[in-house]
């Protein structure tokens, strides 16, 4: 006996006692709570003053048949579970009860006892599982609203103010002055305004900032650096695009290699001023550093200093690589997105020029260790989906915020508060589904 058995209460409507009485034995022993009615009427009075979870109705009944005794309950109760008895000749009652009344399930008499308690006790954890996905979705719904209020709220002060440090500096203190001084939430700050201003929520831009942190952060690991560096390597990923928080919209997503003269000076203010945001912050400032150099090249010719080799934090040379295989990925660098296998290449032919040899040669390491020639992907929709599959890429809601992390295993219960959720915001998922070869 569950719990969930124990705390469900059924009504029995039959205008023949006996089959209330066979009804109410065959359920008793399974701990639910029992009302009984001999007519629709007395029926409704029952609902009217108790909560029901399911209702088991006979089709045929004086004065109010079961069929428009269902429909009356679905029209003010539609959360109850609705169940009809019928015998075969009642074949357009039965229709006219599915349609008007939209009932769970029809049962047959004679009814089958092991077969219609089965049919109860699926009906009530269907009607369990609506609940909680009415929970979640009303959830998700209140996220969405706040975040989209955010973002509204971000696209205001950005477009109002006209020096680029105060706006960035100016909303960090207006919307979480009180939260400032504690280090991990500045960086939650800083890193949600950024991918605020990456690009339209759900498109490859979203997220390039936790990639690039987190590949950075595995090849400092890889070129032994010490754990504070490693720290700020991955500080530096997560924030090196804060100076671009007050470049027009147009220029977020357009390739560098397409900007005009004018454009490219620009974007080649932003890591000055991402250096000069977060110098306000004490535990910054080391960050701040490489912030400043991760466009330098080490053949000299990047920006803002031209500096070279090893004048070039070693950090800062890192997230050169890093930064530009995401970016020519999304379509920031070149204007053509390039393949994985073709970003590497990229940075292979440039290496010695564009990037330092010994920190091209530790990330392709660590991208031939995570990305397994015999591990492939297919993108999936929902309907497609079976509990067990593993996904292959983070997956994230079309605001911005992030369902579920690269990696984790589906089940029944995460599959239908997908589909559940699709069916309330109207709006198809797509995930990646990790596929390996045998």
């Amino acid at each position: 006996m569950t719990e969930a058995s124990t705390a469900s209460t059924l009504l029995l409507v039959d205008d023949e006692p006996s089959i209330l009485s066979s009804l109410r034995r065959l359920f008793r022993p399974h701990g639910y709570r029992i009302f009984t009615a001999e007519s629709g009427a007395e029926g409704l009075e029952i609902l009217e003053r108790e909560h029901v979870d399911l209702i088991i109705s006979d089709m045929r009944m004086p004065e109010m048949d079961g069929a428009t005794f269902l429909k009356h309950a679905k029209g003010r109760w539609p959360q109850t579970m609705r169940l009809l008895l019928t015998g075969y000749a009642d074949i357009t009652s039965t229709v006219a009860a599915i349609n008007q009344g939209e009932i769970y399930r029809y049962i047959a008499k004679p009814w089958d006892d092991s077969e219609i308690i089965t049919v109860v006790r699926e009906a009530l954890e269907r009607q369990r599982l609506e609940a909680e996905n009415l929970r979640l979705t009303a959830l998700t719904q209140a996220q969405n609203d706040e975040l989209k209020a955010l973002n509204a709220s971000l696209e205001q002060k950005v477009a109002e103010r006209t020096a680029e440090l105060r706006q960035a500096l100016s909303f960090v203190e207006q919307a979480h002055g009180e939260l400032k001084k504690s280090f991990l939430t500045s960086v939650q700050v800083f890193a949600g305004l950024i991918e605020l201003r990456s690009g339209p929520a759900g498109s490859q831009m979203t997220g390039h900032g936790r990639r690039v942190a987190e590949a950075a952060r595995q090849v400092a690991l890889r070129m032994g650096l010490a754990d504070s560096e490693v720290q700020n390597v991955m500080l530096s990923g997560l924030l090196h695009d804060i100076g671009k928080l007050g470049l027009p919209d147009d220029l977020l997503t357009k390739p560098y290699n397409t900007l005009s003269g004018e454009q490219r000076t620009q974007v080649m203010k932003h890591p000055v001023i991402g250096q000069n945001i977060l110098l306000g912050i004490d535990k910054f400032k080391d960050a701040a550093l490489l912030v400043r150099h991760h466009h330098e090249c080490y053949d000299g010719s990047g920006y803002p200093d031209r500096l070279s080799g090893i004048a070039i934090p070693q950090g800062s040379r890192i997230l050169s690589v890093v930064n530009d295989y995401d970016s020519l990925q999304i379509g920031t660098l070149v204007q053509r997105p390039l393949k994985p296998g073709e970003a590497m290449s990229f940075l292979i032919e440039n290496r010695g020029k564009r990037y330092d040899p010994a920190a091209v040669d530790a990330f392709a390491t660590y991208i031939s260790e995570t990305h397994k020639p015999d591990v492939r992907e297919s993108p999936l929709r929902t309907m497609h989906l079976k509990p067990g599959m593993q996904l292959s890429r983070d997956l994230m809601h079309r605001d911005g915020y992030m369902l579920l992390v690269k990696g984790s295993t589906l089940n029944s219960e995460i599959i239908g508060q997908l589909i559940k959720m699709e069916q309330a915001e109207q709006h198809t998922l797509t995930l990646y589904i990790r596929q390996e070869d045998k």
